[in-house]
């Protein structure tokens, strides 16, 4: 499946000729996206009619609306990369939460806090497309830190009970409560603040 390059404020336009597949792929994914963004519901009807593409060429790549919105609710988001091996756990944990080391937390390009707000609408009202989201695209970005976590405990530095699902959870809850419980920005300062606090306790108790 392909990202579309495509800004989803903008018209999706055909090229001359019959697109490739990638180009229909992208035209999907597009239109799927630039009708969450506008707030209505995703159709067949209307991503077909976004798009210009058949339902026929839509059915072929997404069997279901499911697969399919899940994957455009991903635009915009990136795996991270793995973290080197000697990397400095603390940070490695601030830095999986969106904190850098000076305790700025940088805004996600091409991925809005409109769009976020969107996407937990959509997810929490769905669970089927909640589960998908999360199998397809969430847990995958959860692996880097995991696999330093892994490390961590490998070389002595975390304890050796660790549970690093448990953990991710832990810090990943504590962004999503200042989000979504809140309603705070996680780029306020007092956000900020809170969120380093609560690294250092759950730090404090991860190291052996």
């Amino acid at each position: 499946m392909t990202t579309p390059t495509t800004d989803a404020g903008t018209a999706v336009r055909r090229r001359p000729g019959r697109p490739r597949d990638e180009d229909i792929d992208g035209l999907i994914v597009a239109a799927t996206l630039a009708i969450i963004d506008a707030g209505e519901e995703v159709t067949v009807s209307r991503v077909v009619a976004r798009s210009g593409v058949s339902r026929a060429a839509l059915y072929r790549r997404w069997p279901s609306l499911t697969l399919l919105i899940a994957a455009a609710l991903d635009v915009g988001r990136e795996v991270p990369p793995a973290y080197p091996e000697d990397a400095d756990l603390r940070e490695v944990l601030l830095t999986g939460l969106g904190l850098g080391a000076d305790g700025v937390a940088p805004s996600a390009p091409g991925y809005s806090e409109e769009r976020f707000r969107q996407r937990i609408r959509l997810v929490m009202s769905d669970r089927a497309l909640q589960k998908t989201y999360w199998d397809s695209h969430v847990s995958r970005r959860r692996v880097p830190l995991q696999n330093a976590l892994r490390v961590g405990i490998a070389r002595g530095e975390l304890r050796s009970d660790l549970d690093v699902e448990a953990c991710f959870d832990a810090i990943a809850g504590v962004a999503y409560y200042q989000l979504v419980v809140r309603g705070d920005r996680i780029s306020d300062p007092a956000v900020v603040s809170r969120l380093r606090a609560a690294i250092e306790v759950i730090w404090r108790g991860t190291v052996s």
